[in-house]
């Protein structure tokens, strides 16, 4: 029986990045269905500009691509959009990173390669250029995320990860609804449970378009409120019922 792998991505507000990344991304899924089945899936985050729109025309000519328009949830809350509904679909892996063009697709093989070897393959930011403000945020929350589990993980929320389904399906029901963290979460509980997890060193380009709204102010918020909301999960993880 062929592996279903999915490629999912959130999209806030980036008219400027989207046809591109999905030129960029849609040659993977097509390599990948030599052998197995795949698809590109992106939910639009009600953005306020045309991002939704350039999908929908993107889709003409992308046959794989499945573009998904849905109330504003954040990030976060995006995400676990996007996981459910592909475990939903039957996949038996889950690809995610953003839409903003910052990775690299070349870099998803040495992953896919090794995915019956690791429950979970995150990416580890070692040459970034997406600012001082966001590399902050990353050495911010893992600090809370050793403060809040007592594991030490390398890169929590980086946006460049394949997952088995089988273990994201057993880590999401930990994680609440709309979670604004949610890749920190699935990160810190898969560190924390001992899963196989294989860190791959990646690249992170500059944004390649659009704004990057991370300042000092939302640094400082970031850190406190993931605090107060990871505290949580790691409650019930202790409870061992989700």
């Amino acid at each position: 029986m062929k592996e279903k792998i999915y490629i999912v991505m959130p999209a806030y507000n980036e008219a400027e990045n989207i046809k591109k990344v999905v030129q960029d991304w849609y040659p993977v899924v097509e390599e990948i269905c030599r052998e197995q089945e795949a698809c590109l899936m992106i939910a639009n985050d009600a953005s306020s500009d045309n991002t939704f729109a350039l999908m929908e025309e993107l889709k003409k000519d992308y046959p794989r691509f499945v573009p998904i328009d849905r109330p504003h949830a954040g990030h976060g809350g995006t995400l676990l959009f996007l996981y459910h509904k592909a475990l939903e679909e039957g996949a038996d892996y889950i690809f995610q990173t953003d839409s903003d063009g910052q990775t690299d697709p070349k870099e998803f093989w040495s992953m896919y390669r090794l995915r019956k070897e690791y429950d979970l393959l995150i990416g580890e930011r070692t040459a970034r250029g997406d600012g001082r403000s966001r590399i902050m945020v990353t050495r911010v929350l893992r600090w809370v995320v050793w403060a809040v589990f007592g594991v030490w993980v390398r890169d929590a929320n980086t946006p460049f990860r394949l997952m088995n389904a089988r273990c994201l399906r057993g880590i999401l029901p930990y994680i609440p609804e709309n979670f604004f963290l949610s890749n920190v979460a699935v990160s810190a509980i898969a560190v924390k449970q001992k899963k196989r997890i294989c860190w791959q060193p990646i690249t992170f380009k500059p944004r390649q378009g659009g704004v990057n709204s991370i300042n000092l102010k939302r640094i400082v918020k970031i850190g406190f409120r993931s605090l107060k909301d990871l505290s949580l999960i790691n409650s019930n993880l202790k409870q061992k019922t989700p």
